[in-house]
């Protein structure tokens, strides 16, 4: 018996008795050890949810709750269930290379875990879909951006930037690879501008990895320039963005998350207030357009300015 069968017979036992069973009984019954039954019942009760009462006289179900009570029919949690079919989309989407002789192994476990009849996961890679929207292509020097990353060497990169259209010569210490609604960014010190900059390896045209040790910065000062911030724009935040959205889209709002320092309140009308730091207005904006009028920027006048400009535009084109 493996992990999950015996988590299995577990709940049988105790679900078919009406006394309490000793843990040496158990030990004989699953086939195991003492601290193993003691990990198989933690399972039961805290994954699963099971009502598993402890006492002097042994382990048994709790009997008010014994009969409504069933194994639910996935195990995972959405994390868990998350990361198994992912994994086995990108294995199986997995060009051949040097790794996928040494990945071979890991794909031949996780497909036997999928497979699992306790599991009934088989029909997961079916049922349940991963969506990716606007995905791009990370770019034909991904490898070697990831790869100086790694190494801690400096690179010299051609940059088309998509906001100003302008062809740029560059070098840098990466830091950090970045993968963001569904593509891939890298965070580096631009020591062409001297700051920390993130780069799009899409619009990366060419690069070249230099002798150069990359400038190590602390993750500290990392996590405060990028994560500060909104979305991918990196800079510490330098503003507040105040929207109000209406009753109805509340119940969505409510429950998204936005931004790490973002703060929520619900107003006696019923309308929803979400305010948030941010630096750089573009992302923000077209996350707030999604919401259409449905949503009210109260402030900065900036941001209100800017979204009136671009809702003005977007009417001028179906004028009569």
């Amino acid at each position: 018996m493996d992990k999950f069968d015996r988590v299995f017979r577990l709940h049988n036992i105790l679900a078919d008795r009406r006394t309490p069973i000793s843990i040496a009984d158990l030990q004989e019954k699953l086939e195991c050890s003492r601290a193993s039954v003691y990990r198989l019942l933690s399972v039961l009760q805290d994954c699963l949810n099971a009502p598993v009462v402890r006492d002097s006289a042994g382990v048994r179900y709790d009997p008010a709750a014994k009969s409504a009570y069933v194994l639910p029919g996935l195990w995972f949690t959405e994390e868990e269930l998350l990361a198994l079919l992912a994994f086995q989309k990108l294995l199986l989407d997995l060009d051949p290379g040097l790794l996928k002789d040494h990945l071979a192994p890991f794909e031949k476990r996780l497909q036997g875990l999928l497979d699992h009849r306790r599991l009934k996961l088989s029909e997961a890679s079916r049922r349940v879909r991963i969506l990716a929207m606007s995905a791009r292509h990370p770019g034909a020097d991904f490898r070697r951006l990831v790869g100086a990353t790694l190494s801690r060497r400096q690179l010299q990169v051609s940059y088309h930037a998509r906001s100003t259209d302008e062809l740029s010569e560059r070098v840098l210490s990466p830091q950090r690879v970045v993968h963001y609604r569904d593509n891939w960014y890298l965070d580096a010190w631009d020591h062409s501008r001297g700051g920390l900059r993130t780069f799009a390896t899409d619009r990366v045209v060419r690069s070249r990895e230099l002798a150069d040790v990359a400038l190590e910065i602390p993750d500290a000062e990392l996590d405060s320039h990028f994560a500060s911030s909104y979305g991918i724009f990196s800079g510490k935040a330098d503003k507040m963005a105040v929207l109000r959205f209406s009753r109805e889209r509340a119940r969505w709002v409510t429950d998204e998350h936005w931004q790490p320092q973002q703060e929520g309140r619900h107003m006696d009308d019923g309308r929803f207030e979400l305010t948030l730091p941010y630096r750089d207005h573009r992302e923000l904006l077209l996350d707030i357009l999604r919401h259409g009028s449905q949503v009210e920027v109260v402030s900065p006048k900036s941001l209100r300015d800017a979204l009136k400009a671009e809702l003005l535009g977007a009417l001028a084109k179906y004028q009569e």
